[in-house]
């Protein structure tokens, strides 16, 4: 952003991804998503134990609602363990909400920006696929 450039409105962001990435050899991260299951009201994805789009290592995504950021957020970053989790908004920017507005938990991993359309429309949060019975 350059120094005249207005400030963004946060209206732009649509939802929330989160890729949790794990080494399959090691770990595919189930009691983490377990735990994001019964605690919040979001879309889990499905496993991916290869490379997809532009993560350089095996991810679930967690998508969900903006008003969940506040509680959500906080959350992985106590309960992540050795995982990165890589956090972003989803505007309609796709390579710029990956690239350059995400939040890392743990260490940060190569994101291949070059695979990410610059833009697309935004996407609203899907319907939650979990039943939360666990307060956060």
């Amino acid at each position: 952003m350059s120094e005249n450039a207005a400030p963004r409105s946060v209206g732009e962001i649509a939802s929330y991804h989160a890729h949790v990435y794990y080494d399959p050899a090691a770990t595919r991260a189930e009691r983490l998503r377990v735990w994001i299951g019964e605690r919040f009201a979001v879309t889990l994805g499905r496993w991916h134990d290869v490379k997809v789009g532009p993560h350089d290592q095996a991810m679930f995504q967690v998508a969900f609602a903006a008003e969940l950021f506040a509680t959500l957020v906080p959350w992985l970053m106590l309960n992540h363990g050795t995982l990165s989790v890589l956090v972003h908004p989803n505007t309609k920017n796709p390579r710029r909400d990956h690239l350059v507005n995400p939040l890392w938990i743990g260490p940060p991993l190569d994101v291949h920006g070059e695979k990410l359309p610059e833009e697309a429309a935004a996407e609203p949060a899907p319907s939650p696929n979990t039943h939360p019975v666990l307060r956060p």
